[in-house]
């Protein structure tokens, strides 16, 4: 029988810090752009269309001898059930033997690197000393959105929260997002937040926008951004989302975490299917950005774009830290497979 690692979601909230897995995202960028790493072709399947459905996403971290998957699956009507909709397991593997390792539950790590990946996108293309952040979208990844960013970027001064379907939603969250920053994160700062009415606006006064939303329409119209602006879009993660206008990919400098999946499945999909762009003029992947080997921003009026659509490498570098720090506080339990 086989030894295997279980972690829950209590023993991943006590091992994981932001500030870390910032830091482990940002090494799966520059590992995936040394080509120290592997993806593998997505797996989507549609149990019920717009009411059931599921993902997988795999990959290989050649440096930590691990590759692995996470499955994601969505339940549209287990709300009537009194069951969370979305349900996300790691499985974590050694790559010399094939041996299963750890398995995780992904819902707490898919929120950190998800919040990680965004926050990345502004520390590398947003303008230097950016003082606002418009968090679009108030659902349960906002709250590592928000973390994350006023970590990586600490000259912003003011975040305005948004939620697109709900102007009482938007004024619930601005209202406790400071408290549950303090409360599950211990994370206290003198921001200020500010609930959005008007997007047209908030858009127009942002240095940083962050979307995170199921949209598949456009909520932000390129008429409303100004020069300089920075979007992280980490919301469009399969065919037929988007949340940003198409046409602003005209004239900003676009990075993404992966080509393929960004181009078939990302913010960028419709951009280039209408032709407004093409493949070849995405700048490259966040990697090459991190290592210098290409630049991004050049200029305060730059717009510049974040297509993080999430990749697995994300996920297995994080639970590896999990793993790691979980296995020093002797955190965890232990399986016979």
């Amino acid at each position: 029988m086989l030894d295997i690692k279980v972690l829950n979601q209590e023993v991943l909230k006590e091992t994981l810090e932001m500030k870390d897995v910032i830091l482990a995202v940002e090494k799966a960028y520059i590992l995936k752009a040394q080509n120290r790493t592997e993806l593998f072709p997505m797996v989507f399947h549609e149990f019920n269309p717009g009411v059931a459905d599921m993902d997988i996403k795999s990959g290989h971290l050649k440096d930590e001898s691990i590759f692995g998957l996470k499955l994601v699956s969505w339940f549209g009507e287990n709300k009537e059930k009194n069951l969370p909709l979305l349900f996300g397991t790691t499985l974590i593997f050694d790559d010399k033997t094939g041996m299963p390792l750890a398995l995780l539950n992904a819902d707490y790590i898919t929120g950190m690197r998800t919040g990680a990946a965004g926050a990345i996108g502004a520390k590398y293309l947003a303008k230097k000393n950016s003082k606002s952040l418009l968090m679009v979208g108030t659902g349960h990844v906002a709250q590592f959105e928000i973390l994350a960013t006023l970590i990586a970027v600490p000259s912003i001064e003011k975040v305005r929260v948004y939620n697109p379907r709900s102007e009482e939603r938007t004024a619930t969250y601005a209202s406790k997002i400071k408290n549950i920053l303090k409360n599950s994160f211990n994370f206290e700062s003198d921001v200020e937040f500010e609930a959005v009415r008007d997007i047209k606006d908030a858009v127009s006064n942002s240095d940083i926008i962050i979307t995170a939303t199921p949209s598949r329409e456009p909520m932000i119209l390129k008429d409303w951004v100004k020069p300089g602006t920075h979007f992280s879009c980490v919301g469009s993660d399969m065919e037929g989302k988007q949340e940003i206008d198409e046409n602003i990919f005209l004239d900003a400098k676009v990075v993404v975490d992966d080509i393929t999946q960004a181009v078939n499945v990302g913010e960028t999909e419709t951009a280039i299917k209408k032709n407004i762009i093409k493949e070849s003029d995405l700048l490259g992947e966040m990697g090459e950005i991190i290592l210098g080997n290409i630049k991004g921003r050049t200029s305060d009026n730059d717009i510049t774009i974040f297509d993080s659509t999430g990749i697995a490498l994300q996920d297995l570098i994080t639970s590896k830290l999990a793993l790691d720090l979980a296995e020093k506080k002797n955190l965890g339990i232990s399986i016979k497979l």
